[in-house]
């Protein structure tokens, strides 16, 4: 049965925080909160847990996920990011978008498309979120919780408990999430093109 974390959703606990980065080093796989909905995630590195998610979600092998960083420095670690990118990002983050960049080419196989080379990267403004990417010190691999057959994603902790209390490590209850997806933005040509519209909004005109 997963362990069920209840953290405050503006001042998260360090003791709570710290717990779950130790689960997630453990191979674990968790439901937590995001600034959109809730989300699976698990650490960069593991392999198993990758797999658990795609089997939870019914995802087909090439399926790509999400890289959830800390800041500007941490995703240009992964990705290609010219001078003007690097600026339209900044003024974006944290927020509810995923950024589509070009990978480089030592970024993770796995989390790249397979045939475009691309990586979607994004920095949540999320207290929870943040605080726990910082107790791991890395990058944690995240997908929005959609549970097969649905279209929306899961809002309610208490709810996801219910589903999915015998199939991830750890629940942790941030309070109730959105029922909106990120706005996903593919940043690899001259203009960045909306392929998403999400919770953030979608007007890239300058202001």
């Amino acid at each position: 049965m997963a362990q069920y974390f209840k953290i405050h959703s503006k001042n998260p606990q360090a003791r709570l925080v710290t717990q779950s980065a130790k689960i997630l080093r453990a191979s674990g796989v968790i439901a937590y909160p995001t600034d959109s909905s809730y989300a699976l995630g698990c650490c960069l590195g593991e392999k198993t847990a990758l797999d658990r998610i795609r089997q939870l979600r019914q995802l087909p092998a090439d399926q790509n996920m999400t890289l959830l960083c800390r800041d500007l420095a941490e995703i240009a670690t992964y990705a290609l990011v010219d001078n003007a990118t690097f600026r339209m990002i900044k003024s974006m983050i944290p927020g509810p978008y995923t950024f589509i960049l070009r990978a480089k080419r030592d970024a993770p196989k796995r989390l790249q498309h397979p045939k475009r080379k691309t990586i979607g990267i994004r920095i949540p403004n999320n207290p929870i979120a943040l605080a726990l990417l910082s107790a791991l010190g890395e990058p944690m691999i995240s997908i929005s919780l959609v549970l097969p057959g649905a279209d929306l994603p899961e809002t309610d902790p208490e709810e996801i408990k219910e589903k999915l209390g015998n199939q991830v490590d750890l629940i942790i209850d941030g309070e109730a999430g959105s029922l909106d997806f990120t706005t996903i933005l593919d940043m690899t040509g001259v203009e960045p093109v909306v392929l998403r519209e999400g919770l953030g909004a979608a007007d890239l005109s300058p202001n």
